[in-house]
């Protein structure tokens, strides 16, 4: 609803507005009906007014003044004049003020009617442009998070990626440029003392502060990788990497855990610069030898550490995988090979440090499916002072074993539960919003599990992969509304999450033999 302030120094014709125009009808209301200009200005200062209707001419200020004043103040504001006068000195002034209609007296209630309804059709059309570039705007950082996500991963062609920068007004990335990846070090240890909320606000204020503090120093362009990781891209040059160190200083001033950065080396294009993130990620999982709270450039790692960092993770993969699995005849054989790839390291590792390093991994692979390490052990923090008694890797091997067994064993018999409820509760949740583009990782992001475990659960408990699922229940639905003659195509194409016509129609047709069209015409 609009508010409009009626101004006119004839009383009868100010009694006559208000009694004969149908204001709520019209999707209008009155906030005020005043009898000169210094009046209506009061009542703007205090109320919105969206269309003001005036009299040209009244006594000590006049509409014209009214309106020139009100105007400065209040840019979209719509003025409808009213006057006796058939001078055309009044109405030249008041097209050049930018009325939007200009009335005569005697006046028509009709033709008054007229002018309020072509103006209310164009507020509604500013209101809807309004609230189009506000959806825009709030859609910038998702679309740039997914642009340098994508960009990093190598995931989308190039006229795809110059695409996104054109439509959506993106800066351009000036090479050569390296890429970075921040890590968050011992997050759950470090956090353990704060309740689950208090956590989940000070992860939420870490990345927007983070993103706060970059974009001065020049960093624009950044993505969230994980929960954990952030993806950075910083220029090339002594600069860059006095910018990353200053964002490690003030998160080890400003929170209870500290960063470490992988950086890779410097890219003259996109290509070379997915070449760069993997250099970054592997000069982060080198952590292990470097230690944290640091920059850790990859030029600076020796290729054989690289090589042994990679083997250890791929090892922990292996696993952790076992472990999900409820294979124990698995588990038992990874973490041989486990130990045997750590003995290689031993130079470079204590035993206690290797134990808590496998500490922390299994703790943060456990986080990505929502399970807490300590709650599933019956343990508290302190507790792993039990790691520094070990005096062999031995040890360390045949403890580690037993843990395994007890988290996998506890794991799958949660599982068989927790999985069907997690499975129903996905689905009603993809049925609320089947109007939406829903995603994947949006399910994942609801549910706070990875994409790629979410994706797992659902086609093992399902026998069918998440994409077709979500396709058969649009196309199931699309079935259903093309049933009702009153919707067009596009509308029926909208309200099950297709925005691109063309798209939907191959869809339908691939899935029923015949375009919707035609499915309509048949049924």
């Amino acid at each position: 609803m609009y508010n409009v302030l009626l101004a006119d120094d004839e009383i009868l014709d100010l009694e006559g507005m208000q009694t004969f125009i149908p204001w709520e009808r019209l999707g209008l209301h009155v906030v005020g009906a005043v009898n000169n200009g210094f009046d209506a200005v009061r009542v703007m200062e205090q109320e919105k007014v969206d269309i003001l209707v005036t009299d040209v001419r009244m006594p000590s200020m006049t509409g014209l003044e009214l309106a020139r004043k009100s105007l400065e103040r209040h840019t979209g504001l719509r003025v409808i004049f009213l006057s006796g006068h058939q001078d055309f000195g009044y109405v030249k002034e008041a097209l050049s003020l930018k009325a939007c209609s200009y009335v005569l007296k005697p006046m028509d209630d009709n033709e008054l009617i007229q002018s309020l309804e072509t103006i209310i059709g164009d507020l509604n059309r500013e209101q809807k442009r309004r609230k189009t570039e506000r959806a825009f705007e709030q859609m910038r950082p998702i679309v740039h998070n997914e642009y340098v996500f994508r960009l990093l991963e190598g995931t989308a062609g190039r006229q795809e990626l110059d695409d996104l920068l054109t439509e959506e007004g993106l800066e351009p990335i000036r090479y050569p440029i390296r890429a970075a990846v921040l890590e968050t070090d011992d997050l759950s240890w470090k956090l353990n003392p704060y309740t689950a909320k208090e956590r989940q606000d000070m992860l939420n204020d870490f990345g927007g502060q983070i993103m706060d503090l970059c974009r001065p120093r020049g960093i624009t362009h950044m993505c969230r990788i994980t929960k954990q990781r952030l993806g950075l891209l910083v220029t090339a040059d002594e600069k860059g990497i006095k910018e990353l160190q200053e964002v490690i200083a003030y998160v080890k001033e400003h929170f209870p855990f500290t960063i470490t950065i992988g950086l890779g080396n410097p890219a003259e294009d996109p290509s070379a610069l997915q070449e760069s993130y993997r250099e970054a990620l592997a000069a982060l999982d080198a952590k292990m030898f470097y230690g944290k709270a640091k920059i850790i450039e990859t030029r600076e790692i020796p290729q054989e550490e690289i090589a042994d960092a990679k083997q250890l993770e791929f090892r922990l993969d292996a696993l952790f995988n076992a472990m999900v699995q409820y294979d124990l005849v698995g588990i038992h054989d990874e973490i041989d090979r486990l130990f045997n790839v750590a003995v290689c390291l031993r130079s470079r590792f204590t035993i206690h440090n290797f134990a808590t390093y496998l500490i922390v991994k299994l703790d943060g692979y456990l986080q990505t499916r929502n399970e807490q390490l300590f709650t599933l052990l019956g343990m508290e923090l302190q507790n792993l002072d039990i790691l520094l008694q070990f005096e062999t890797i031995e040890d360390i091997r045949s403890w580690m074993r037993r843990m395994l067994f007890e988290i996998s064993e506890k794991l799958n018999m949660g599982n068989q539960s927790k999985n069907r409820k997690l499975i129903r509760d996905m689905m009603e949740y993809i049925k609320e919003r089947l109007h939406e583009n829903v995603t994947l990782r949006d399910v994942a992001d609801r549910f706070s599990f990875s994409p790629n475990y979410l994706g797992h659960v659902f086609k093992e408990e399902t026998g069918q992969n998440f994409s077709d699922y979500v396709i058969a229940l649009r196309m199931e639905k699309a079935k259903e509304l093309l049933g009702d003659p009153t919707l067009k195509i596009y509308e029926v194409a909208d309200r099950i999450g297709y925005r691109y016509l063309p798209y939907f129609s191959r869809q339908f047709k691939e899935t029923f033999g015949m375009t919707p069209m035609q499915f309509r015409r048949n049924h």
